[in-house]
C-alpha cells in the first residue's frame, strides 16, 4: 500500500527577519558606496577644471603671440565700482577672451568657470580663476609686497610694469593661473589660505592639481602665487 507523502510548503516570502536583515545590508552597502561615488564625481569635476585650465593656457599663448611676448598688464585697480584688480577673475579675463573660441559672458562663461566653485557664479562673474600678479610687476617690485594687502589695498597701489615671457626662469615651476579657493577639497581656502588644494596651470602650459602646503611660502608667508619670491622669475614649487 502506497502512502501519500505531503510535500513540503513552497516559501514564497521573505520573513520579517530576512527583510530586516536584508534592509541593514542594503544600508551598509549604501553608506559605504556613496562617499566613494561622491569622490568619484568631484575628481571628474577636477579633471574638467583642469582642462579649463590647459584651454586657458592656450588662450594666453595666442595673446602673448600678438602682443610680442608680453603678459596682461593694466594699472591697478582696472575698476573702481566695484573695486577689483587685474589678477582678479573679473580683470584678466577681457584680455584673453577673444582667444578662448566662443563668446564669454557672466551668463556664459565657457571655461573660465569650474562646476565645483560655488561662489564665482555670484560673486566674480562666474569666474574660478586667478591670474598671477607677478606678470605684471617686476621681481624687485614683487620682493617688496611683504603683505597680501598689497594686491588689494587701493592704499599700497604699486604702478605697474608689462613682463615678458622670456623673462620667466622656471615655465615649469611658475603659475601663471589657478583656481582661486580649493574647490575640490572644501571651496572655503584662497591663495591666503595654507588650507586644501587647487589645480594651477604653470608657464610651461601643463596643469597640476597641488595642495597649498606644498606651494613655497611667498613674500607674504603664504602660498600665495601672486607674491611668489622674485616674481616671474621665482618659482612656486620645488
Amino acid at each position: 500500500m502506497i502512502r501519500n507523502r505531503k510535500r513540503p510548503l513552497s516559501r514564497s516570502a521573505f520573513t520579517l527577519i530576512e527583510l530586516l536583515v536584508t534592509i541593514a545590508i542594503i544600508g551598509i552597502l549604501a553608506a559605504l558606496l556613496l562617499p566613494v561615488l561622491g569622490s568619484a564625481r568631484e575628481r571628474a569635476k577636477q579633471t574638467v577644471c583642469a582642462s579649463n585650465l590647459k584651454q586657458i593656457g592656450m588662450a594666453f599663448y595666442m595673446y602673448l603671440n600678438d602682443y610680442d611676448g608680453f603678459f596682461p598688464c593694466a594699472g591697478d585697480p582696472i575698476s573702481s565700482s566695484p573695486a577689483y584688480w587685474l589678477w582678479m577673475g573679473r580683470g584678466w579675463k577681457s584680455f584673453v577672451a577673444p582667444y578662448i573660441g566662443s563668446s564669454v559672458s557672466v551668463r556664459n562663461p565657457g571655461v573660465l568657470f569650474c562646476f565645483s566653485d560655488r561662489t564665482a557664479a555670484a560673486n566674480w562673474d562666474s569666474t574660478s580663476y586667478a591670474y598671477s600678479l607677478s606678470f605684471y610687476h617686476s621681481p624687485e617690485q614683487i620682493n617688496t609686497m611683504t603683505d597680501a594687502s598689497y594686491t588689494y589695498d587701493a592704499g599700497k597701489i604699486t604702478p605697474t610694469i608689462p613682463q615678458k615671457e622670456g623673462r620667466v626662469r622656471y615655465p615649469d615651476k611658475k603659475v601663471l593661473v589657478g583656481e582661486w579657493l580649493d574647490n575640490h577639497t572644501g571651496g572655503n581656502n584662497n591663495w591666503w589660505s595654507w588650507g586644501g588644494g587647487r589645480n594651477y596651470l604653470f608657464v610651461d602650459g601643463h596643469v597640476e592639481f597641488i595642495k597649498a602646503s606644498n606651494i613655497i611660502p611667498a613674500n607674504d608667508n603664504l602660498p600665495d602665487v601672486n607674491l611668489t619670491v622674485d616674481g616671474i622669475e621665482g618659482k612656486d614649487v620645488n
